[in-house]
C-alpha cells in the first residue's frame, strides 16, 4: 500500500483530488502492467485508426463507430441544452408547449420551475398545463407529487378533462400498479360526464400486461366492446408485449395476425416488441425475415427497430453483424441515435482490444460533436475495469469531472472497484469516507471484499456499522463475502453467527453447504451445532443436499471412526425429525 496523507480538500473538490492523486500514484507505480504502460501508445494508434479512409475494406469496429458518431452529430438531434427556457409569448399555450418540450429532454424539476414561473406571472395555468406537469411528475416516478398536483388543479377550480383522467389512470396502472385506484379513476371520469376513450382502456391494459395480468387485460378488451369503444392497435400491442415478456412468441405472432384481420394492423412499435423477443431467444434469422417482409406488411422500421436488433446482436457476441446494421440504417435514411451509440459502445467495450479505443473516442467526444452522458462513461469505465485497465478508469473519471458530467452511483462503484483492483484500497476507502458519494449495497460489498482480503478487520467492522447507520440492508453477496472471509481468518464462531443473522433476510442453501464443509474440515463441532440450532429456530426446511453434504464431509474427515460422529448423528436426527 502506498503511504502519504491525502490532502484535505473540502466540498465537491475532494473526489476530484482523490482521483488526481490516484492518477499520480498510477503514473509512478512500479506495479503497473505492461498493457497499462503501453496505453498511451495504443490510444495514439487508435486515433490514427479513427481517421482511416471510409472506403477501406474490412475496417475496424472503432472506425465504423467513429463514423456513426459523425452521422449522429450531423443529424441535429435535440438535447436539453438546445431547448429554449423562455416561452415565445407569455400565454398558457406557449408555456404548455415549452413545458412539454422540456419534459421530453429535461427533468421534472425544470417543468416545475417553468410552471412556478407561470403561476407567478399574470398568465394563469389551464387544464392542459396542469396535465403536462402531472404527466412529467408521473413519468419521473414522483407519484405523490403528481397526485397532489391533480388535487391542486381541482381545488383551484379547474375542471379535469379526459386527458387529465387518462394520466391518472397511467399513474395508477402503469407506475404504481394500484389497479383498484385505476378502475376508480375511470368510474370517477364517467361520474363527471366524461366518456372513457380507447386511450383510457389501452393505458389500463398496458399496466395490467406489464404486471403479468394478461387474462384481466383481455377482460378489459371485452369491456371496451361493451362500452361501444372499439379497440385500436394500441389496445392490442400491450398484450403482444405481455406475451413477448413471458417468452410466448407464438401467441404474440398469432395475436398480431388477428390484429390485421380485425382492422388494427400491427404498427412499427408492435413489430419492435416482437423483434426484441426474437433477439432474446436468439432468433436472428426470423428478425431478418421480418425486416425483409416489412415493405409488404405495410410497416416501416425506425431507429428503435435497428437499435433493438443491434442490442440483441451485441449481447449475443455478434458485434460485426451489429455494426453492419449501421449501413442498413444509413441506406434507409435513418441516422444513429444516442441509444445506438451506447449500444455500439457496449460492443467495443466487450472486446479487450477495442476498449482503449472506446476510451479515446469518449475523451474526444467534444471534438467529435458527440454529447456523452454519464451512461456512456459508465459503459467505457466498466469495460476498462473488466479488462484490468484501472489506470484508464481513473483517467476517464477525471475527464468526466472536467467536463462537468455528474457521476452516478454506478460510476463510483466502478471507480472504487478499479482502485481496489489496482492496489489503491486506501484511496477507495478515503472516497467512501468523504461523504461525497451516495453508496449502495454494491459499494459496500466491493470494499468489504477487499478489506477482508487485506486483513483489515477493524475497518470492516467500521464499514458494517456505517452500512447499518445508512439503512442499507446486506444482501446475499455481503453475507457470502463476510462468511468466507471470516472462515479464511479462522473466525468460525463469528462466521456461524453471521450466517444465522443472514437468515433474517434470506436463506442460501449454497452458502450453508460451503459453511458446513468449512466447519467439518476444521472440526468445529460446537459451531456446527450452533449453526443447526439457529436454522431450527427459524423453522426452515432443508433439502437433501444439506444432509448429503454433511455426511460426505464427515466421512471425508474421518469422523466415522471417532467420537465426533455422535455430534453429526445428533444433528441429522434433529433435522430429519423436522422433515
Amino acid at each position: 500500500m502506498h503511504g502519504g496523507p491525502i490532502k484535505a480538500v473540502s466540498g465537491s473538490r475532494l473526489v476530484s483530488a482523490v482521483a488526481c492523486e490516484a492518477f499520480d500514484l498510477a503514473r509512478s507505480s512500479p506495479s503497473r502492467t505492461g498493457d497499462e504502460k503501453e496505453e498511451t501508445e495504443e490510444v495514439s494508434s487508435s486515433r490514427d485508426g479513427v481517421s482511416q479512409d471510409p472506403s477501406t475494406p474490412g475496417e475496424e469496429l472503432h472506425v465504423r463507430f467513429s463514423k456513426a458518431v459523425l452521422r449522429f452529430s450531423r443529424s441535429g438531434r435535440a438535447s436539453v441544452r438546445e431547448v429554449g427556457w423562455r416561452p415565445a409569448r407569455f400565454r398558457a399555450a406557449s408555456y404548455n408547449k415549452l413545458m412539454k418540450a422540456v419534459a421530453e429532454v429535461g427533468s421534472a424539476d425544470d417543468v416545475l420551475r417553468l410552471f412556478g414561473e407561470m403561476k407567478r406571472s399574470e398568465c394563469k395555468p389551464n387544464v392542459l398545463c396542469y396535465s403536462t406537469v402531472i404527466n412529467a411528475l408521473s413519468t419521473a416516478g414522483r407519484h405523490e407529487e403528481a397526485e397532489a398536483m391533480f388535487e391542486e388543479m381541482v381545488s383551484s377550480g379547474i375542471k379535469p378533462n379526459l386527458v387529465s383522467y387518462n394520466i391518472l389512470v397511467k399513474l395508477h396502472a402503469c407506475c404504481t400498479k394500484k389497479f383498484d385506484l385505476a378502475y376508480e379513476v375511470i368510474a370517477m371520469a364517467k361520474k363527471r360526464g366524461l366518456r372513457p376513450d380507447s386511450t383510457t382502456y389501452s393505458t389500463l391494459i398496458a399496466g395490467l400486461c406489464s404486471a403479468g395480468r394478461i387474462e384481466e387485460a383481455w377482460g378489459v378488451l371485452d369491456w371496451m366492446l361493451e362500452e361501444n369503444c372499439p379497440p385500436t392497435t394500441h389496445s392490442y400491442t400491450p398484450i403482444v408485449q405481455g406475451y413477448c415478456f413471458e417468452g410466448k412468441i407464438e401467441p404474440a405472432r398469432s395475436l398480431m395476425a388477428t390484429m390485421a384481420d380485425v382492422g388494427c394492423p400491427p404498427t412499427t412499435a408492435t413489430y419492435n416488441i416482437l423483434i426484441g423477443a426474437l433477439c432474446r431467444a436468439g432468433g436472428f434469422e426470423e428478425v431478418e425475415k421480418i425486416l425483409t417482409e416489412s415493405v409488404h406488411k405495410g410497416w416501416k422500421p425506425n431507429e428503435t427497430t435497428y437499435n433493438t436488433y443491434m442490442d440483441g446482436l451485441c449481447k449475443s457476441g455478434r458485434a460485426k453483424e451489429a455494426f453492419d446494421q449501421l449501413e442498413v440504417m444509413s441506406g434507409v435514411g435513418l441516422s444513429p441515435t444516442a441509444f445506438t451509440l451506447n449500444i455500439l459502445l457496449n460492443c467495443l467495450c466487450c472486446d479487450p482490444e477495442e476498449v482503449l479505443v472506446a476510451k479515446s473516442l469518449t475523451e474526444r467526444s467534444s471534438e467529435l460533436h458527440w454529447y456523452v452522458g454519464v451512461v456512456d462513461y459508465n459503459v467505457v469505465m466498466g469495460g476498462l475495469c473488466k479488462a484490468g485497465h484501472w489506470v484508464g478508469v481513473i483517467k476517464l473519471f477525471t475527464d468526466m469531472i472536467k467536463k462537468g458530467i455528474a457521476p452516478s452511483i454506478r460510476t463510483f462503484n466502478i471507480l472504487i472497484h478499479s482502485l481496489c483492483r489496482g492496489g489503491k484500497l486506501r484511496i477507495a476507502v478515503c472516497m467512501m469516507n468523504s461523504g461525497e458519494i451516495i453508496a449502495n449495497v454494491v459499494t459496500y460489498n466491493t470494499l468489504l471484499h477487499w478489506l477482508y482480503l487485506d486483513g483489515r478487520i477493524n475497518e470492516v467492522r467500521h464499514l458494517l456499522s456505517l452500512m447499518s447507520a445508512s439503512d442499507i440492508s446486506p444482501d446475499g453477496i455481503t453475507y457470502n463475502t463476510m462468511i468466507d472471509s471470516l472462515c479464511r481468518a479462522g473466525k468460525f464462531l463469528e462466521a456461524t453467527d453471521c450466517f444465522i443473522r443472514s437468515l433474517e433476510c434470506r436463506f442460501s442453501t449454497d452458502l450453508l453447504l460451503r459453511l458446513i464443509c468449512r466447519l467439518v474440515r476444521n472440526t468445529r463441532l460446537k459451531e456446527l451445532l450452533r449453526l443447526f440450532r439457529g436454522i431450527e429456530k427459524q423453522s426452515l426446511s432443508l433439502d437433501v443436499r444439506v444432509f448429503d453434504s454433511l455426511i460426505k464431509a464427515a466421512c471425508k474427515e474421518g469422523f466415522c471412526g471417532s467420537a465426533e460422529i455422535f455430534v453429526v448423528c445428533l444433528i441429522l436426527d434433529k433435522m430429519l425429525a423436522r422433515r
